[in-house]
């Protein structure tokens, strides 16, 4: 293929994206049609059609992106030269930042988030495992500067994510937010409690 050609088809892609991730926050998910895309694009629904077979096609694509977005977040924090602890603390707090602040800054994108999990859900359990591993990186560092404790850093990532699963998962945020949690504070008292779990015992 032409890369000319490509970028260009690329660009529309994007821009459909772009498009149908306004419309679903503006007029929510279900009101929202293939045709109502294509008219703020200025082009015909068939248009749309050569880039996504459907509108749950398109979904998955936004779903993708804020996948990839928050890993992009997570591993820089992972990456960092700063403590161990600091940066698991820094992780977390992070992750649930950015569920907040991009998927729930207006209500009817809950609608939205619910389709493409249930729909998506190789590509989420595939996220779910890069962000296991950034933690894991962060427990191995963590164990051999003495930061914590001798223990086997691949099954301490999982259990450390179970734990904080009502911190990650974007329906369970929602569901603190709505109940009127203080999310940020029980998060940094759940990292505080492991904090204290993976110190180095005297």
């Amino acid at each position: 293929m032409n890369p000319q050609v490509k970028l260009k088809s690329d660009d529309t892609r994007e821009r459909i994206i772009e498009t149908a991730d306004v419309l679903f926050r503006r007029l929510g998910y279900a009101k929202t049609a293939v045709a109502d895309i294509a008219a703020e694009l200025r082009m015909s629904p068939a248009n749309v059609y050569r880039f996504f077979p459907s509108k749950l096609a398109i979904v998955e694509a936004i779903c993708q992106r804020c996948l990839l977005e928050c890993e992009e977040k997570a591993w820089t924090v992972a990456r960092s030269r700063a403590p161990a602890a600091e940066r698991l603390e820094q992780l977390f707090l992070g992750i649930m930042a950015y569920h907040k602040e991009t998927l729930f800054e207006e209500e009817r994108i809950h609608d939205m988030v619910l389709v493409a999990m249930e729909q998506s859900w190789g590509a989420i359990v595939a996220h779910k495992e890069r962000i296991r591993t950034a933690i894991e990186m962060i427990l191995r560092d963590g164990i051999e500067t003495g930061e914590f404790d001798q223990i086997e850093p691949g099954k301490t990532a999982a259990i450390i994510m179970y734990a904080f699963v009502s911190f990650c998962h974007p329906l369970l945020i929602a569901q603190g937010l709505k109940d009127g949690l203080d999310l940020e504070a029980d998060a940094r008292a759940l990292i505080r409690f492991q904090l204290r779990a993976l110190s180095p015992r005297k």
